[in-house]
């Protein structure tokens, strides 16, 4: 069994560190990112890379295509992880934009996982990883289309799990929480683009007095949770995941995603709210 894996999404934080860190353990990784600036360090850097761009259709078929071609149509393991967040309150989130997050966040890893699922079959073997979030397990204000996007993942993938059953073929959610990454940077862009420098939504919005504040934590340098952890935190759920002969169905890695889990199941739904609006601010 070749250990073959594509790893999406390694421009930097998880991606980049998963592909590094798997390349280390003997993995034949391919990864992908969506610039081509990016894709050539990766490739300088001694990868066999692919250009995707999970929110564009036909580079998730060209890419399919291109991996096939390096593979011989065989493939171990595939890691979802390219997203972005879209902050914003849900009322000024216009259906474009919505659109854009589910088609990066969502769309795209459900198109390539269509894709690779009937090689796995034929093999009767893979694994699949998703990069959920602890927000795919509860909701923060101001993140609603990111929270979205991973609550879809989490049921999408939970109905793949039950149906691809005694087939050979692994799912497992990894639900990382803060971890140190670009997120913010680009949650940042997002949020400028399509929210706070849009005349339109800011004029009518309920919410462009507390816009401020969300840009403020968007633009803080370093660490904003103090339970971040680096990515290798990530690496080594995903390590387990790909050799364990019974790999877990979700991978929690940092204390908020267990903690705020844990609450999730023992709380009454206010009492959860209150927590959550506490800790959002």
């Amino acid at each position: 069994m070749k250990k073959t894996i594509l790893v999406t999404g390694c421009s930097s934080g998880i991606g980049k560190c998963v592909a590094y860190g798997l390349r280390d353990k003997g993995y034949v990784v391919y990864p992908t990112a969506r610039r081509a600036d990016d894709v050539q360090q990766l490739i300088d850097d001694g990868f066999d890379a692919i250009q995707l761009d999970y929110a564009d259709s036909e580079s998730v078929q060209s890419a399919f295509a291109s991996l096939m071609q390096k593979t011989n149509n065989e493939l171990y393991a595939v890691f979802h992880n390219g997203a972005y967040g879209q902050p914003g309150a849900v009322e000024d989130l216009t259906r474009e934009t919505l659109e854009k997050q589910f088609s990066t966040n969502v769309f795209g890893w459900h198109q390539l996982n269509n894709l690779l699922l009937p090689i796995m079959r034929k093999q009767s073997y893979g694994r699949i990883l998703i990069n959920s979030s602890v927000l795919g397990i509860i909701a923060f204000p101001m993140r609603g289309a990111y929270n979205a996007s991973k609550f879809a993942l989490e049921g999408l993938f939970d109905t793949l799990r039950l149906e691809l059953k005694n087939t050979g073929i692994f799912i497992s959610l990894i639900e990382p929480g803060p971890i140190t990454s670009d997120f913010r940077k680009n949650a940042k862009k997002a949020f400028e683009n399509n929210v706070y420098t849009n005349k339109a939504v800011m004029e009518k919005s309920a919410h462009k007095n507390h816009y401020q504040q969300v840009l403020e934590r968007l633009n803080k340098e370093g660490h904003v949770d103090p339970f971040t952890l680096p990515p290798e935190a990530v690496l080594k759920r995903v390590e387990h995941a790909l050799t364990s002969s019974r790999p877990s169905i979700r991978y929690p890695v940092t204390f908020p995603t267990y903690f705020l889990g844990f609450l999730k199941r023992i709380l009454p739904h206010r009492c959860l709210d209150w927590v959550l609006l506490k800790a959002s601010k």
